[in-house]
């Protein structure tokens, strides 16, 4: 039996897209959410891992470059695999504790990349329209596993364990 080369099997390999976002939150369960320029959802902040770029670095990345924000990130709470969409690939989508934020630090938010339109703080279930269905899901089990300190594993946002 010959062996397929090693290299034409790594090439074979399926690749999915990954992106990893962050969960603020103020102490009455509010969520801030980003208005991005480029879609119609909003979203949190977060965006796309790079090639050769860890999730949470990502999402640290993403947070400072987004809002502005250079602070520790908390553990990652959600792991969510994203089926096809039919425009987006499958993928993987992390979501890390951001920690609590007030609204006077959403109101001094500096929103210098021009991806990023508008922030604010969100009852999730009245975000309605504002949200992809998936993340408002996604994000209601952030919610949840943010006072336990578990990681939750999710499919489309629909919580897989626990």
């Amino acid at each position: 039996m010959d062996l397929l080369p090693f290299d034409e099997y790594v090439r074979s390999l399926d690749r999915k897209r990954m992106s990893a976002g962050v969960l603020f939150r103020d102490p009455t369960g509010r969520v801030l959410l980003v208005k991005p320029s480029y879609k119609p959802h909003w979203d949190i902040p977060g965006g796309a891992v790079d090639a050769g770029e860890p999730p949470w670095t990502t999402a640290a990345r993403e947070v400072g470059e987004e809002i502005g924000i250079d602070r520790p990130l908390g553990p990652m709470l959600v792991i969510d695999y994203q089926p096809d969409e039919g425009r987006m690939p499958e993928g993987i989508a992390f979501v890390f504790d951001g920690g609590l934020i007030s609204e006077q630090e959403v109101a001094d938010l500096e929103l210098t990349d021009p991806e990023i339109v508008a922030a604010r703080l969100v009852v999730l279930e009245e975000a309605g329209e504002m949200l992809k269905p998936s993340l408002a899901r996604r994000l209601a089990v952030a919610l949840d596993v943010v006072q336990t300190g578990e990681l939750a594993l999710c499919e489309n946002g629909k919580r897989m364990n626990g």
